[in-house]
């Protein structure tokens, strides 16, 4: 069984033409990469490892939350929209995160007593290890008696 991601959002109509900055990229401040971070998903024999692209925050900033089972990660930062002197004018500015939340339905394979969390170069890694019981099996001989 894998990780189902969660979405608590229908795609708009006519979206991309409304979010067309028309100078050559889009301002769809809902597109994954913008103010949704990206997310990758691993799975390998022990363990299941959800890596999410957020640079420039700090670790402080994360909230991760394992409800029944569905871990949810989130962050809040604020933002200074004050110029002083010296401080750069931004002509378009994508890559800042102000808020944002991912949901992911765990299955039951999941020890969730185990679960761990880094935070490193920008990348947040949670690393969601499998129970005993749901990991790979090397194969055996069954003698029949």
């Amino acid at each position: 069984m894998s990780l189902v991601k969660r979405t608590d959002r229908m795609p708009l109509l006519l979206e991309d033409f409304f979010n067309t900055d028309w100078l050559g990229g889009t301002t769809n401040q809902s597109r994954i990469g913008f103010n949704v971070p990206a997310v990758n998903v691993i799975e390998n024999d022990d363990e299941f490892v959800v890596q999410l692209a957020a640079p420039g925050l700090k670790k402080e900033n994360f909230n991760i939350e394992l409800d029944n089972d569905k871990l949810t990660i989130s962050s809040k930062t604020e933002t200074e929209n004050e110029e002083n002197e010296g401080s750069p004018k931004f002509t378009r500015r994508e890559f800042m995160y102000n808020d944002f939340k991912r949901s992911f339905n765990l299955p039951d394979t999941i020890n969730t007593g185990e679960i761990a969390a880094t935070y490193e170069d920008g990348i947040l890694r949670a690393v969601l290890p499998k129970r005993e019981e749901a990991k790979v099996q090397p194969k055996r001989l069954i003698e029949i008696k």
